[in-house]
């Protein structure tokens, strides 16, 4: 029996400054002035959108599960939603523009960048780590693909961290982890499965690929990004943090995660050890650009926006290149989550651009409920 569409698209998209805790009344439900803002934007050409479930999605806020949301719905019809709370020990509406952290949405950025240099013959996606990056990879790694990073079935098991959990890793918040002490880290473990033989989604596949970018053009990962894709796509707002600031610089919402029933704010968290696989900041508008050029051709060649959009057969694959594939209503989606402590985001669109959806979400416990959060924000932008 096939799963129900709805619980099955959750389930896919999924597949992404003070230390102490807030006063517990800030996560009671129940709507503020704040939470009635969602409502379609003046222009919006709502035809074909389920209008009444999108304002269903955001009313109340904030509540138990988010703080803040902040939903663009493009495409043939248009939407946008804004509800909760910029803080809420102010209570101050939530920011329509607000900057937030992407989480694995970079993987989208870190793809693009990679089939760009593919398109102009400066990297073989059949290529090999060990060519390109010699001494990374010990004598136990097989001959390891650009192309099996991109689609997560390098056989690389996942570095070290601060913690399992966003409670674990809470006290460590401000430390570093450099991408190259991860890799070594995941490399002393040996692979877990020969390339190409099995999918499994983890970060590591895109630090590397990040290591692969600086070595082939000779610039930091984040100078290629922001030439390539932010500047010429008006990607304005757009940024990866320098070094280890934990700060998001720019108007933003500030990000909550519930710990014993209590709120802590985690708006400041030093994502350095994330790097190429999950440490953007940016909007709603500018991933909203990026979802339009990617699949508009305009990032990388069509044949090669192909390559990134299949994926590998392989038992239980649902990810091609940065991005993962889904079906609801008949309608073939590709997106993307990311969940970061305090902020959960989802990109996704219909190859065709007919439905794109970008939302950011001040979720209250970003990584543990990402398909809960989905079946609520995500789904009914796909829901006629």
């Amino acid at each position: 029996m096939r799963p129900r569409p709805r619980l099955a698209v959750a389930v896919a998209l999924t597949l992404g400054l003070t230390a102490g805790p807030l006063a517990a009344p800030a996560l009671a439900a129940g709507p503020t002035p704040a939470a009635r803002t969602g409502a379609p934007a003046p222009s919006a050409r709502a035809d074909g959108l389920n209008v009444p479930a999108l304002e269903a999605a955001i009313a109340g806020l904030p509540d138990r599960e988010a703080t803040a949301a902040l939903i663009r719905v493009g495409g043939d019809a248009t939407w946008r939603g804004t509800a909760g709370v910029r803080d809420v020990r102010t209570g101050a509406p939530a920011l329509a523009d607000a900057r937030f952290r992407a989480g694995s949405v970079t993987k989208v950025v870190t793809a693009s960048l990679v089939v760009q240099l593919a398109a102009e013959g400066r990297i073989d996606l059949d290529g090999t780590v060990q060519s390109y990056l010699p001494g990374l990879l010990t004598d136990d790694f097989k001959p390891v693909t650009v192309r099996q990073l991109l689609t997560f079935t390098s056989g690389l098991q996942p570095g070290v961290s601060f913690g399992a959990t966003v409670e674990d890793s809470l006290r460590y918040r401000y430390m570093t982890l450099t991408p190259a002490t991860v890799v070594a880290s995941a490399v002393a473990k040996g692979p877990a499965h020969d390339p190409g033989a099995e999918q499994h989604y983890s970060n590591i596949h895109y630090t590397v690929l990040g290591m692969l970018v600086e070595k082939v053009t000779g610039d930091s990962y984040a100078h290629q990004a922001e030439t390539r894709i932010f500047k010429p796509l008006g990607m304005r707002h757009t940024s990866f943090p320098k070094g280890a600031d934990p700060r998001i610089h720019g108007p933003h919402n500030r990000g909550y995660q519930e710990v014993d029933g209590r709120l802590v704010d985690v708006t400041e968290w030093n994502m350095s050890d994330r790097w190429a696989a999950g440490d953007l900041v940016s909007t709603t508008a500018d991933l909203e650009r990026l979802l339009v050029a990617l699949f508009g051709g305009r990032v990388v060649p069509e044949r090669y926006l192909d390559q990134m959009l299949t994926v590998p057969d392989l038992p239980g694959a649902v990810m091609g290149m940065g991005l993962t594939r889904y079906e609801v209503n008949g309608k073939e989606i590709w997106g993307k989550t990311g969940a970061r402590p305090g902020y959960h985001t989802v990109v996704a669109a219909t190859r065709d651009l007919s439905r794109t959806l970008v939302y950011s979400v001040s979720a209250t416990d970003a990584k543990r409920k990402g398909a809960e959060l989905a079946e609520r924000f995500a789904i009914p932008a796909f829901t006629d």
